[in-house]
């Protein structure tokens, strides 16, 4: 295609536009196959090997670990298909202290190379509504593997290199000990790009105000110090006029603002958004250079085929479109003419702020209502004080030592009454807004709405724009009717959590998986996916037991969604939970829901104590057995067999061979098993053993790590199911199949 194309766009004639566009898309496949093939092969995933490179970034230390990338030297005693490779790895140091070994994850600095044995998989993430989509991060970032260090303790260290990133970390570290401890992240963030020092409350907030553009260096920071730089040196050419006799001032300008977005950039990390801003400047600067009349839309528009020239994988990430979308609106939208520097900035943000809500919902799945306000605020102050104020003071610490500690205290002072001000501005209950997952010609009709919406005045039918916004803000939700019911089993790795729903009330079982000062499912996966399915009000969580692969995500669910009631074995020690007992049972919407186990009086034996629960409609029955064992599962299985017997049943501990009992196995008569496992998790789940004892029985067996998130119906229409890695199958993921959608699962072909 890249070869054809540019034969026709260089033949010219009729068919000469048809060139450009085959070109591109033959050069964006042929870097989408690049990225593809460094994945780490199959065959490799496991394997412990010894690798030796440097480390790339800011590493990201953690308690009881670090995460940081790694760059594997080109040549070397390495294996071969890792030379060159970029990977993700973690230095785990159980004791959850800064050192571990001889050299230590303390010693970790970006530039630094090391020569350490690893153990590796491929990149892979999780796939549910409304999730991050790591594997399209990853591929964007061209990233080989993932894994962890092996043996800290034998880590050689190596000699360093100076890069720039390692300049940053070292000034980073600087801000960190001389700025105020209320604000040194913001201060970090603000002027080094250095985003690491965040909480995920403080991103909360940032969200919840529409600032997460500005923590972090952004183009129009870029802006700001490149234009401020021209202007200085405007100033000087002046003051001199013996300069413009070698040197013309407009060329002089355009020459020095783009060497200072280049350095700024470089401080930031080029970051999408500035490299976007500095190839702006760039193309301006040249059309200075070479007396050409260029006006901001073709600068736009050369900016744009840069980028995608250089990167056109750059398509796969949210700031690439919210870049350029941003300033092709303002071009589009604001008036040629001059105007009071107040008024045009209201009405910039005015532009902005209803032309990119329709991308935010559909790549965020939520909307800021307090974003205009913050942003009216926030985008004067922090760019035009604070930022100034915290570069300044980088200036001033790179030239001595202890030179910047009162600039970046000064501009502490400056942040901190602002961000009080923001934070009691997003905790408000209008501050945020989650919608539920949108289909796919959502977007485009919402974008067409806003088009119309920001047409001139007197453009007729203006407000029937807003009927376009209908499939984005009210998408249908595929809610069961009354009498049938709806269950979808979470993607969270190696855990469980499965949302019931009927027609007007829904139930969770169990919250996934989480780690004490890690990855926590309850916030990262559980509770997106909730709002992306429209579930604003639980109704009941049910905790089949303590373990932390089931609880680890309760506390950050009940903090983003609170339940009416929750429910855990007695004696599970949860937090505000109540008894679940066999016998329970309760009615919702012509779906009856009971609990089998544990009895009365049943002592806490964790698996053993799991929770089940037997939800029966008028078209099907589901059992969720938890992480019951074989004894009590064949206990059910003799003393209440109709009750154990269901149409989908979620395999009891994620498929191991201590659970799906023979006795009990049959006795369900289940049609569909559903595992929920991690892919290539350290304990082989589910167990091939298991997977065929269920299939003798006449189930279908699916299993998460392979489907993703799944939605399973028991409705009039028989029983039905929908896989996310299907259903959302893209190019860099899994997925084998293109789009069967919501099909009978009796027709599903073999998954194993």
């Amino acid at each position: 295609m890249l070869l054809l194309g540019l034969v026709l766009w260089g033949r010219g004639g009729r068919s000469r536009w048809l060139g450009p566009v085959l070109a591109g898309f033959g050069w964006a496949g042929l870097h989408a196959g690049w990225a593809l093939a460094l994945r780490l092969p199959a065959e490799w995933e496991g394997r412990d090997v010894e690798v030796s490179g440097q480390v790339v970034g800011l590493p990201e230390a953690e308690a009881g670990r670090t995460r940081f990338l790694f760059r594997v030297d080109p040549d070397g005693e390495q294996p071969e298909v890792l030379r060159g490779r970029l990977l993700r790895l973690s230095w785990h140091d159980p004791s959850g202290h800064e050192g571990g070994g001889n050299a230590g994850r303390a010693e970790l600095r970006s530039g630094g190379r090391w020569r350490f044995g690893i153990r590796l998989r491929a990149p892979r993430g999780l796939s549910n509504p409304g999730g991050f989509d790591s594997e399209r991060n990853m591929v964007a970032h061209r990233l080989g593997a993932t894994g962890h260090v092996l043996r800290p303790e034998t880590a050689q260290q190596l000699h360093t290199r100076n890069s720039i990133d390692g300049w940053r970390e070292r000034m980073a570290q600087r801000i960190e000990m001389r700025a105020p401890a209320s604000s040194e992240r913001f201060i970090r963030a603000l002027a080094l790009g250095d985003t690491r020092g965040l909480t995920g409350t403080d991103w909360e907030q940032l969200r919840a105000t529409g600032l997460t553009h500005l923590i972090a260096i952004s183009g129009f920071h870029v802006g700001v110090v490149a234009s401020f730089f021209a202007a200085l040196a405007g100033a000087m050419w002046r003051l001199c006029p013996v300069l413009a006799r070698n040197w013309p001032r407009p060329q002089a300008m355009a020459v020095v603002s783009l060497l200072a977005a280049l350095g700024y950039a470089a401080v930031a990390g080029f970051a999408l958004p500035t490299v976007r801003t500095v190839l702006m400047i760039g193309v301006a600067m040249a059309a200075r250079l070479w007396r050409r009349p260029l006006g901001v839309v073709h600068s736009l528009a050369l900016a744009l085929i840069a980028v995608l020239a250089f990167d056109p994988l750059s398509l796969l990430m949210a700031g690439f479109w919210l870049s350029f979308a941003g300033v092709a609106w303002l071009v589009w939208c604001l008036p040629r003419t001059p105007a009071q520097a107040w008024f045009g900035f209201l009405s910039a943000q005015g532009v902005a702020t209803l032309g990119l809500l329709p991308l935010t919902m559909a790549l965020f799945g939520q909307a800021s209502l307090a974003g205009p306000v913050a942003n009216l605020l926030a985008i004067p102050w922090w760019s035009l004080v604070v930022v100034p104020l915290a570069l300044l003071g980088t200036a001033l610490e790179a030239l001595h030592s202890g030179w910047g500690t009162g600039i970046w205290r000064l501009a502490a002072g400056c942040f901190d009454p602002s961000w009080r001000l923001f934070q009691w501005l997003g905790s408000t209950r209008v501050a945020m807004q989650w919608l539920s997952e949108a289909p796919v010609q959502a977007l485009p009709l919402a974008l067409l709405g806003a088009f119309c919406l920001l047409m001139p005045r007197a453009s007729p039918g203006k407000p029937l724009a807003l009927l376009l916004w209908l499939p984005m803000l009210c998408p249908p939700r595929e809610l069961p009717a009354p009498g049938e019911l709806e269950l979808v089993v979470i993607d969270v790795g190696q855990g469980l959590s499965v949302l019931v729903r009927t027609a007007g009330h829904s139930l969770l079982y169990d919250a996934g998986p989480a780690v004490p000062e890690g990855f926590d499912a309850g916030d990262r996966v559980v509770l997106p996916a909730l709002r992306a399915l429209g579930v604003t009000h639980l109704d009941r969580i049910v905790i089949s037991h303590a373990d932390m692969d089931h609880a680890g995500g309760l506390d950050a669910v009940r903090r983003g969604i609170w339940p009416d009631a929750t429910f855990a074995p007695e004696g599970a020690d949860i937090e505000r939970t109540l008894p679940c007992r066999a016998g329970m049972a309760w009615e919702w919407d012509g779906v009856s829901f009971r609990l089998l186990h544990p009895p009365v009086h049943f002592p806490y034996l964790g698996n053993e104590s799991s929770c089940v629960l037997r939800v029966e409609g008028r078209y099907g029955a589901v059992l969720l057995p938890g992480d019951l064992g074989q004894v009590i599962e064949r206990r059910l299985a003799r003393e209440v067999p109709e009750q154990v017997r269901a149409d989908v049943v979620v395999a009891g501990h994620h498929g191991s061979k201590g659970s799906s009992a023979p006795l009990f196995v049959n006795a369900t008569g289940a049609r569909l098993a559903v595992m929920s496992a991690g892919h290539g998790n350290r304990f082989g789940h589910p167990d091939a053993g298991v997977v065929r004892r269920w299939r003798r029985a006449g189930a279908e067996v699916i299993n998460t790590a392979d489907s993703g998130a799944i939605r399973i119906w028991l409705d009039a229409d028989g029983m039905a199911l929908r896989e996310r890695r299907v259903s959302r199958a893209r190019w860099w993921d899994a997925a084998r199949f293109s789009d069967p959608g919501k099909v009978p699962a009796a027709i599903l072909s073999d998954h194993e």
